[in-house]
């Protein structure tokens, strides 16, 4: 590790709390339908989610299995009392508790939120130690010996993501530049094609350059293959083949638990999409998605978000599934049905108002399950321009996430001057609730 980085930079707080996502009252409210629905979109969203793991780094995926076979083997609790007895320290248990749940949380070693590399707070030989004390330490050996250079590592290029060698991506080779990536989206562009559900990968050979632009897909193939002047330029289907696979086979264990035609019609065009490859279908389910008002189980999946390609092009794999808070929807209702009554509390005159009251369609969602490498408060989806434009989308608000987030927070107190504003201006805590609402 270079003497010019802090590695208390790249630790996650020892007192970062594990909070509950409270979504008991939501699924108790579905019927016996609606819960093999959700529970069968939830598996589909965990094996993708694994996906994610693959486009955060080369290491990530790794470390998963790692982790994951190290607490399928002793409980938390087990492994911290062995620890502790073999004359591990508190904090030395604790911090490769909180490592693990960064990792599992962030679906790898860079954070959801920031791009940054985190590794143990805890040295390479300490760490190995507690690992040792495991009845998996057999089965995990050999990928520690593999991967714990990479675990640790902060060298430069490696402590955040983006176009190497500033960063590290798995979107792109790491001889792969802007100049590359630029080409390659021009290529696409010929052909009507998105780089969504994509990743590329540049080899060269005595001078030839070709770009290998893989699709997300069970099947695999070569699409297209073709030479500009010294570049060829491929096509192929078949990029996470195996996860692929298992993400379309529980969407079509879905299907007998649609609440109505529509519901049926997304899941299919999903479907195709990720067994072929195709982006089209993907968009002709999100299609259907957008038709699919107020559904008891709300879920989106596929290659959405593009904030961690370094070229801001290509999707993060993320699906999640939420349920109706059908009690706290109902209270959401009523505060729609009174807020023209509640507007003329507002401190401003009526001409700041519009002339008719349009009244906001609001729902409760509380998230069951969210595959991805972080969970946002709410989603504005889908992404793609054409439908937004011109067919739709929805606000999505994911009503359980953020009282979770408060838990991990100390909870903010108002200034004097803040609270002397609200006073003089006479606006509750609940009028501005209805604020909030109408800005939705």
């Amino acid at each position: 590790m270079s003497d010019k980085i802090d590695k208390n930079q790249y630790v996650l707080p020892q007192d970062q709390p594990v909070v509950v996502l409270e979504s008991r009252a939501a699924f108790s409210g579905l019927t016996n339908k609606e819960r093999l629905y959700a529970h069968y979109l939830s598996e589909a969203a965990w094996v993708g989610g694994l996906i994610t793991l693959l486009q955060t780094s080369s290491e990530s995926g790794p470390i998963f299995v790692l982790l994951h076979q190290l607490f399928y083997g002793d409980k938390p609790s087990e492994l911290k009392t062995k620890a502790l007895q073999a004359g591990f320290s508190q904090e030395e248990v604790t911090a490769l508790l909180v490592y693990t749940c960064g990792i599992f949380s962030n679906a790898g070693n860079y954070k959801g939120f920031g791009d940054t590399k985190f590794v143990p707070n805890i040295n390479e030989e300490r760490f190995e130690g507690i690992l040792k004390l495991s009845k998996q330490w057999s089965h995990i050996e050999s990928l520690w010996n593999e991967y714990k250079s990479q675990i640790f590592e902060l060298k430069k290029g490696r402590t955040c993501l983006g176009f190497p060698p500033q960063g590290c991506t798995t979107y792109l080779s790491a001889n792969c530049g802007p100049e590359d990536n630029k080409k390659v989206e021009n290529w696409l562009k010929k052909h009507q094609l998105e780089p969504y559900n994509s990743r590329c990968f540049k080899t060269e050979n005595n001078g030839k350059i070709e770009y290998n632009v893989r699709l997300a897909a069970q099947e695999i193939g070569e699409l297209i293959k073709e030479t500009e002047g010294e570049c060829t330029y491929k096509l192929t289907k078949g990029d996470y083949s195996p996860l692929m696979g298992k993400v379309a086979e529980y969407l079509e264990q879905a299907i007998p638990h649609v609440a109505n035609v529509t519901e049926a019609d997304m899941l299919k065009a999903y479907i195709r999409s990720f067994v072929t490859g195709s982006l089209q279908d993907h968009k002709d389910g999100s299609r259907f998605w957008i038709k699919n008002k107020g559904p008891a189980v709300e879920t989106y999946i596929g290659f959405i978000e593009t904030y961690r390609d370094p070229a801001g092009v290509r999707g993060e794999f993320e699906g999640f599934v939420a349920a109706v808070n059908r009690e706290m929807s109902a209270k959401f209702s009523t505060l729609v049905a009174n807020a023209e009554d509640m507007l003329k509390l507002l401190p401003w005159p009526r001409e700041f108002e519009k002339d008719t009251f349009l009244r906001p369609d609001f729902t409760s969602l509380d998230v069951l399950a969210f595959a991805g490498s972080g969970i946002p408060a709410g989603i504005n989806i889908p992404n793609y321009d054409e439908i937004r434009q011109s067919e739709g989308f929805k606000n999505v608000s994911l009503g359980n996430v953020i009282p979770a987030s408060y838990q991990s927070t100390q909870t903010p107190f108002l200034s004097e001057s803040d609270a002397g504003m609200l006073q003089k201006y006479r606006v509750s805590s609940f009028e501005l609730q209805v604020i909030w609402l109408k800005l939705l």
